[in-house]
């Protein structure tokens, strides 16, 4: 297993691909929703397993704190760990670049995913794409 900085127009596709597959026909998201202009400033990671991208996620950084977002691991390839790894990895890094806080909007049944990983909840839920979130929040100085 690997994670990769998406970065060539294979990766790109990759990631766009996979997120196709998790939220626009697993879970209805319409195409408008689903690809956003923060795509355009995010960072892209892919994780690879057995050469073949089994996940992606995004980082962007919105005003004092960074935004990992479209987490998203194949169905098949779900409850392996990779999700884990992936978010490791990228707290990993924001910890590198010195930042504070990272915030992520999480699925209802994603929640005591991001628990384990020592994000908290806070606010109200909310519907994101028809599908009801959670805001969650990680303090990286504590």
């Amino acid at each position: 297993m690997k994670i990769v900085n998406a970065q060539t127009q294979t990766e790109i596709f990759a990631v766009i691909n996979i997120r196709k597959d998790v939220f626009m026909i697993e879970q209805n998201v319409a195409v408008e929703e689903e690809l956003d202009t923060l795509d355009y400033e995010a960072r892209h990671f892919l994780i690879e397993s057995n050469d073949t991208y089994v996940g992606t996620a995004r980082i962007v950084y919105i005003e004092d704190a960074a935004l990992i977002g479209r987490v998203a691991i194949l169905k098949e390839h779900r409850n392996l760990g990779y999700g884990y790894a992936l978010i490791e990895h990228l707290l990993n890094i924001l910890k590198d670049e010195g930042c504070k806080k990272v915030r992520l909007g999480a699925q209802t049944h994603a929640l005591r995913f991001y628990e384990k990983l020592g994000f908290k909840a806070y606010g109200p839920m909310y519907l994101d794409a028809n599908i009801e979130h959670y805001d969650m929040e990680l303090d990286l100085c504590a």
